[in-house]
């Protein structure tokens, strides 16, 4: 029952609420790599739209460095996003279990990679920083592609931005007064969706709760339990495939 359980995160098999379980915990890894990484490199690395921002703001204030800091942080997001649907584009055309599954390895992989530079920031800060941002900008995209594919661009877990409007937007259905006479179709919050952008954003502040606390009492070595997560969620549909390709 927990290994079939466990298989229902990734599997290619998608429902509803398989979506909503495997949003709900990325939300919460994400919120620990967005806090964590503040309390490391002194950056948000999820928030795209602050950092496009920033690109300007420095080259005007005569910091072309770091304005190019920023644009490869976008660029990195970006490459990340790409690199998740390449991987599950090709898990796809050949009908593998791990489809879903093979972003989240990588992503694990690639935090414990975070955690083995960090640990030398303080002797090669010039230019471990802008790498190490750079890295977790990688990683943020490459999480939030993976989430928007498998739930068909309905849940998001980096862009907090979009759900705490969502939430408004149902918030304002909810106080809407239809009035008696009115002749047109009632306005309805949809109470289940609500629910689950609430959660969303519950979970990305838990985590973030969770990795300021880890990096705050562990340094770095708090990116191996986020990592461990990521691979017990992608566990299962990996070993199906090394299964299968063993008995064929």
């Amino acid at each position: 029952m927990p290994v079939q359980y466990l298989r229902t995160f990734t599997a290619a098999q998608r429902t509803e609420a398989s979506n909503i379980r495997l949003g709900r915990v990325l939300a919460f890894v994400a919120g620990a790599v967005n806090a964590g990484g503040f309390l490391a490199v002194g950056q948000y690395t999820s928030h795209m739209t602050g950092i496009l921002s920033s690109v300007p703001d420095q080259l005007l204030l005569g910091n072309p460095g770091l304005a190019a800091t920023a644009a490869g942080s976008v660029l990195l997001f970006l490459f990340g996003a790409a690199t998740s649907a390449i991987l599950i584009n090709w898990g796809r055309r050949r009908q593998a279990h791990s489809e879903y599954a093979t972003p989240l390895v990588l992503e694990a992989a690639l935090l414990l990679a975070f955690g083995l530079v960090g640990a030398r920031l303080g002797q090669e800060r010039l230019f471990l920083l802008p790498a190490t941002v750079g890295l977790l900008c990688y990683v943020m995209g490459l999480q939030n592609a993976m989430i928007t594919k498998v739930s068909r661009a309905e849940i998001r877990t980096t862009h907090i931005t979009g759900i705490v409007t969502d939430i408004g937007i149902e918030l304002g259905k909810l106080a809407y007064w239809n009035g008696a006479l009115s002749r047109q179709s009632p306005v309805r919050a949809d109470h289940a969706r609500l629910r689950v952008l609430a959660s969303l954003l519950g979970m990305f502040l838990l985590g973030g709760a969770a990795g300021a606390a880890g990096f705050a009492y562990l340094g770095f070595l708090a990116t191996v339990p986020l990592a461990a997560l990521l691979l017990l969620l992608a566990g299962v549909p990996v070993l199906d495939d090394l299964r299968q390709r063993q008995s064929s």
